[in-house]
């Protein structure tokens, strides 16, 4: 199966200042009620937004998707944003 990263995005404190779209725009997008969107996501019953990125679906591209990821959550002034390593289940931000 390969590595499996797990992106959830708590939506509702999201404040808007769309660092994530600047620094990850594959992945990150504004929509019109002024927060940010995970490009590819499913929402969860909590309202978070969560996408798996995995090695068998984006294969060499899996480390360029999981950095820009990483840097969205860094970069994120309200820390909404955090990625995990499925198969351990450690935060990695």
């Amino acid at each position: 199966m390969g590595k499996r990263y797990k992106i959830v995005f708590e939506k509702k404190a999201c404040i808007g200042a769309a660092a994530c779209a600047a620094v990850a725009p594959e992945y990150w997008e504004m929509q019109e009620d002024g927060k940010a969107h995970l490009i590819g996501s499913s929402t969860d019953e909590d309202g978070r937004e969560i996408l798996v990125i995995d090695e068998e679906h984006l294969g060499e591209k899996l480390k360029a998707a999981l950095d820009e990821n990483v840097e969205a959550a860094q970069v994120c002034p309200v820390q909404v944003i955090h990625v995990y390593d499925e198969e351990s289940g450690k935060k990695l931000v």
